[in-house]
């Protein structure tokens, strides 16, 4: 069980219910709780029971990342994930200013877990699992939520390496803001479920309630050269290829927390989103026929490579490829390779 356990989140909100509940959590379970503010944060934030880091802060931690890295964008959390590792993270848990915990959410994992596994099943909507509602996670491709998934009394339980250990929010899930504009909401997920998915089997995942072990450290990286909506989700395809060359799998399992969701423009979110919609298929189809290597060591050169493809289908800026350099940079400083 990891001793030296850290929550990263980022936020422009002043300390709200969700922050000082995961503050008092993190003090009662003795976790350390990073978070990281941007341009937009109040000047005067202050939270017993966190390392708050306003971008003066950020600019002094000797972080070549936190010079180069865009202001307004949700990959400044990239800073914190650097600053975890730096101080010596066995665990690395994420989520947002909107996630209140449930008890569950402090409870301690392990990177081998017994649970349903699905491999060579192309895209397959988790969610299905977990509810009988029509719902699909944020990022899946529209043209494949009515495809049936694979029935899950007839999934095989093994023991599975999963570094990676998504668990879903209950009430205001992680959804897209088509479901948001015409389907009913709040939503609650079944209990106790756990399911791994491995090779060339596609689901994305999020950056509300992820979990991330030391091996995988290097594919906590958010791109911020494209969509706010769509960071996260690419990130969740790019880390999802690569943990294949590596025989792991990715965990979903029941909620954790709930969501209060801070107020969005649906619209502007749909626009945001729309990059996605379009291209999320083409994305995995892209990435499933690199030709990638096994191994911890070959994780930054595959990466690149994963990146260079998201920039080949411009989907993802030029810029990107020198500030996951500098990520790369700035992990050999913290951990000693990349």
């Amino acid at each position: 069980m990891a001793n030296n356990i850290k929550l990263v989140v980022t936020t422009i909100s002043s300390p709200n219910k969700v922050l000082t509940e995961l503050a008092k959590g993190c003090q009662f379970h003795n976790w350390d709780f990073i978070i990281i503010g941007d341009t937009k944060s109040p000047k005067d934030f202050a939270l017993e029971g966190s390392e708050y880091y306003d971008i003066d802060a950020q600019l002094t931690t000797n972080l070549e990342y936190a010079q180069l890295c865009p202001t307004r964008h949700y990959a400044r959390k990239n800073i914190g994930y650097l600053l975890a590792i730096k101080a010596g993270a066995e665990l690395i848990v994420e989520t947002d200013d909107d996630n209140l915990p449930l008890d569950s959410f402090w409870h301690p994992t392990y990177t081998q877990i017994e649970a349903k596994i699905i491999d060579n099943a192309g895209w397959v909507n988790v969610y299905k699992y977990f509810s009988n509602s029509m719902i699909w996670p944020r990022g899946f491709p529209l043209d494949q939520i009515n495809q049936l998934v694979p029935a899950y009394e007839d999934l095989i339980i093994s023991t599975s390496e999963c570094p990676i250990q998504q668990g879903l929010a209950d009430d205001n899930p992680d959804v897209d803001a088509i479901y948001r504009l015409i389907l009913p909401l709040p939503i609650q997920f079944a209990d106790n479920i756990k399911l791994a998915l491995g090779t060339e089997t596609w689901c994305p995942f999020n950056s509300q309630n992820t979990v991330w072990f030391p091996p995988v450290y290097p594919l906590l990286y958010l791109p911020a050269y494209c969509s706010f909506r769509m960071t996260d989700i690419w990130r969740s395809f790019v880390a999802q290829r690569i943990c294949w060359e590596n025989g792991w799998r990715i965990l979903f399992h029941s909620p954790t927390v709930y969501q209060e969701r801070n107020k969005h423009n649906l619209m502007r979110d749909f626009e945001d989103e729309v990059s996605g919609y379009l291209n999320n298929s083409q994305i995995a189809k892209s990435l499933s026929e690199l030709k990638l290597l096994s191994g911890e060591q070959q994780i930054p050169d595959n990466l690149r490579k994963c990146y260079d493809t998201l920039i080949q289908l411009n989907l993802v800026k030029q810029e990107e490829a020198k500030l996951l350099d500098t990520w790369l940079k700035d992990l050999r400083k913290v951990i000693g390779y990349a």
